[in-house]
């Protein structure tokens, strides 16, 4: 792992520093060209108690997603509709994609999957809005095979059609342990390695609830990535796997901004593929997160699993943002584990950094719009619930 001038990390690539900065440039070439889709997703699986950081309660967990995305789109606003969930540390990592879409002037697509609402702000339709949350994985029954496929062809469609390169993000409570289940039904033992939203991951838990799963689905031999999907999945992955294969035979260049969540997408498009051209494909694939997330160097170690199973040299972007200068505890509270990466928190701060931006700019207007949010009650309160 090393730092480019830009204090971007490059990790999980075991080529030379000039084929690594060459294929950065494939990004900073597209610079002003990108899409930005934000996917939120609903699953069961993030009801059970301390299994994620995503709201300080079930309750508040299911409008998270449907908050980050409003507040990704208009930011401050005494016009919200969905208050951001109470969390215990740290604030939604929605407020550092808004700041750095609206410097790099792109407005993302919202795509809501499963989350039990219309949203009243623009989105894109690709199922219909009544299907509900996946099951929690525990039943190892997530969803019917044929939503998962369903999803997947919409997002296929969309990605084929694509003009531009795209960056896919997420807001799926829940989400870190639907992918470690994913993974671990393809035998990767990544009970150790998949991160968390939570200081201290709940790792004995999500490895009760990952078993539960995968034992209750009872995959045969023969299972695909979507059987996988299907029993201990999420609607979001296999929307992102149809999205991805689109766009690269689309020829366009994809970030998968995130962190294990992405991994489990780029595995299970790898198994789809099977033996052919795996290389050609990741060629121009980035996987973007926060310096945060990789601090402990578990995210790391996780894409260089993957990279050694399918024979493949997936490349591993960290943004350079920090807090360490900041004055408001809730950015304070990254630098100290909490929250670390979501809705695309990594990728878009990146194409930020990429664009000129610094990181003093971003962390004075993440401050500024922290405060405006206070003062206009746009987070929930213990007493809200």
């Amino acid at each position: 792992m090393y730092s480019t001038e830009l204090g971007i990390k490059i990790f999980g690539i075991e080529s030379n520093k000039k084929t690594q900065l060459n294929r950065i440039k494939i990004l900073k070439k597209n610079i002003n060209n990108f899409k930005i889709f934000l996917v939120i997703a609903g699953t069961n699986t993030s009801q059970i108690s301390g299994i994620s950081a995503a709201g300080i309660n079930a309750k508040s967990r299911k409008i998270t997603a449907l908050a980050d995305a409003e507040f990704l789109l208009k930011g401050a606003s005494k016009d919200n509709k969905y208050k951001l969930p109470l969390l215990n540390a740290g604030v939604t990592p929605s407020l550092i994609s808004h700041v750095c879409s609206k410097l790099i002037n792109v407005c993302p697509v919202i795509v809501p999957l499963g989350i039990g609402s219309k949203p009243y702000f623009n989105h894109l339709v690709v199922e219909d809005l009544d299907l509900g949350p996946s099951n929690c994985i525990t039943t190892g029954k997530s969803m019917p095979k044929d939503r998962v496929i369903n999803l997947y062809e919409r997002g296929l469609e969309i990605g084929k059609s694509s003009k531009q390169p795209i960056l896919i993000s997420e807001s799926v409570p829940g989400g870190t342990t639907t992918a470690q289940a994913v993974m671990e039904a393809f035998g990767l033992r990544v009970s150790k390695l998949v991160g968390s939203s939570l200081f201290k991951a709940p790792r004995e838990l999500r490895r009760k609830v990952v078993q539960k799963g995968l034992l209750n689905a009872n995959l045969k031999t023969d299972f695909d990535s979507f059987d996988v999907v299907a029993s201990v999945g999420d609607p979001f992955q296999a929307f992102s796997m149809g999205l991805l294969i689109g766009s690269r035979l689309a020829n366009q260049p994809v970030i998968l901004s995130g962190g294990s969540q992405m991994l489990a997408v780029i595995l299970l498009v790898l198994e789809f593929l099977g033996t052919k051209n795996k290389n050609d494909f990741i060629e121009d694939v980035f996987i973007a997160t926060t310096g945060w997330l990789l601090k402990d160097n578990s995210l790391s170690d996780l894409l260089n699993l993957i990279n050694q199973k399918y024979d493949v040299n997936l490349l591993g972007l960290a943004s350079p943002l920090n807090f360490k200068s900041s004055i408001c505890k809730e950015l304070k509270d990254y630098e100290m584990g909490h929250v670390k990466e979501g809705v695309g928190a990594g990728g878009i701060s990146l194409l930020a950094f990429l664009n000129g931006f610094k990181n003093d700019e971003i962390v004075s207007l993440c401050q500024q719009n922290l405060e405006m949010m206070k003062g206009l009650g746009q987070i929930s309160l213990e007493k809200d619930y």
